[in-house]
């Protein structure tokens, strides 16, 4: 039954990236008028491209884990069979 989750993950993780690109795209309209730097831009300082990258990469992490987690929570309810690992492991 593992393996009929593996459609669902494929359109949440898709669902993930195109929510956090626009996720992040509003809160960078936020803070600056100007597009965000990309590495292959010349003409950038290092701060804001740095801080550009921790941002996007923050946010796409935080909406992919709600989305998957969310995900898993409603293969769940539907076919009663938890797609992953009960809790983390403990040392």
């Amino acid at each position: 039954m593992k393996i009929a989750f593996i459609p669902v993950s494929i359109v949440s993780g898709l669902l993930a990236g195109f929510l956090g690109k626009k996720i992040f795209d509003r809160v960078w309209s936020l803070i600056d008028k100007n597009e965000p730097p990309e590495p292959t831009h010349r003409e950038t300082t290092w701060v804001k491209l740095i801080a550009a990258l921790a941002l996007e990469g923050a946010i796409f992490r935080a909406v992919r884990g709600a989305i998957e987690h969310g995900s898993r929570r409603g293969f769940e309810r539907w076919t009663g069979v938890w797609p992953g690992e009960e809790r983390p492991e403990s040392e």
